[in-house]
């Protein structure tokens, strides 16, 4: 599973190994549990005052994939079980929660957990909704919650050069004094402005960097949450950037398919905000799916890009990584097109690949693995 954290019913196995969370984060009031309560139709307070959510909620979404049902109809799967991700609703960050304000470091303590962030600014202008800073600015909003990571990242900065230089001191090493350079290089770019995700870092440094923890070494995806009807043109210049409204997100997502159906048309919304949301969080944390399709079940399986074939196999079970043998592959397209493994295996689509076979979003696969 996924701890942006994912379900496609997985084993509990998999939800620990890849253990991927995105937490929802942003100033008190631009609508966090509003969008929270939409994404896992999952009841948690909403209130119109500051820190109204001070534990974290967490709901697990399913991940919209329109490949399922077309595998599952070939396959006459008795079931769909889709991909799913795991969000997190944390409380209101303010300026000075890196020192402790409004409870700051409870709540980046439950931001350093997560895998990826959501960060979620008002655009909206409904003025019975207090706004901390008594205006609308979502520019100004974003860099206050990211001057709070980046001040958090500071202080763990230093205090981990602090215990580096106290070993060099013992005795030193060239490992050491490259960590400490790293570390150096690291924290300049914080004070400069920098995220440690934009810094670059060799190979041979990412195992100080995950050590780290750094909240701005989170990939981060900006939500909008605008009024009903918005038109605008992206402002916050991020590649992962979605403007949606969460309160109509909302009314949405507590109707039935029809009624939501007929108010999407009326809205003239070609798809949900929340599906383009699930989706892109989905994206953020490098994630692809492949396909296990059969008469029991038709089923999602989520592998980080790039994952070799029993990697892939050892998300269904672990002990299927040790014991691979190879795998049949056939890409979804070809499997619904020429009715399934059986087609597939008389026009040639399927493909038996081995253990340094990496595979792709959309593989259909069926794993043989030995004793």
């Amino acid at each position: 599973m996924l701890k942006i954290v994912i379900f496609v019913t997985l084993p509990s196995h998999f939800q620990l190994s890849m253990g991927l969370q995105i937490g929802i984060v942003g100033l008190p009031n631009v609508g966090k549990s509003t969008l929270f309560k939409a994404l896992t139709k999952k009841q948690t307070l909403i209130a119109n005052y500051p820190f109204a959510t001070i534990d974290p909620s967490v709901g697990i979404v399913e991940v919209p994939d329109s490949r399922l049902e077309p595998l599952s109809k070939v396959s006459n799967a008795a079931r769909i079980v889709p991909a799913t991700i795991e969000f997190v609703d944390i409380a209101g960050l303010v300026a000075g929660a890196s020192q402790g304000e409004g409870l700051g470091n409870q709540f980046l303590a439950h931001i350093r957990e997560c895998d990826a962030i959501a960060q979620v600014v008002r655009e909206f202008t409904d003025k019975n909704i207090i706004h901390v800073h008594d205006s609308v600015d979502p520019t100004r909003d974003r860099d206050v919650i990211n001057l709070e990571l980046a001040l958090a990242d500071l202080q763990t900065i230093t205090k981990r050069l602090d215990n580096v230089r106290k070993t060099l001191k013992g005795g030193g090493s060239k490992e050491i004094e490259a960590h400490i350079a790293y570390l150096d290089r690291v924290k300049i770019a914080l004070e400069q402005g920098h995220a440690a995700r934009d810094i670059e870092t060799s190979d041979d440094e990412k195992p100080w960097l995950r050590e780290l923890s750094l909240l701005t070494a989170k990939p981060i995806l900006y939500i909008r949450n605008v009024d009903e009807g918005f038109k605008g043109d992206a402002i916050l210049h991020s590649p992962n950037e979605i403007s949606i409204s969460a309160k109509i997100e909302a009314e949405l997502a507590e109707l039935s398919s029809e009624d939501a159906r007929a108010m999407m048309a009326d809205l003239e919304m070609t798809e949900a905000g929340l599906d383009r949301v699930i989706v892109a969080a989905y994206k953020l944390l490098g994630l692809c799916t492949y396909f296990t399709s059969g008469e029991i079940e038709t089923r999602a399986w989520t592998v980080h890009e790039g994952s070799k074939a029993p990697v892939a196999a050892g998300v269904i079970h672990t002990d299927f990584e040790k014991s691979f043998i190879r795998a049949e592959v056939v890409n979804w397209k070809e499997f619904v097109e020429l009715g399934g493994w059986s087609g597939a295996r008389e026009k040639g689509a399927m493909k038996t690949e081995g253990k340094e076979y990496i595979v792709k979003d959309g593989d259909v696969c069926y794993f043989k693995v030995g004793a």
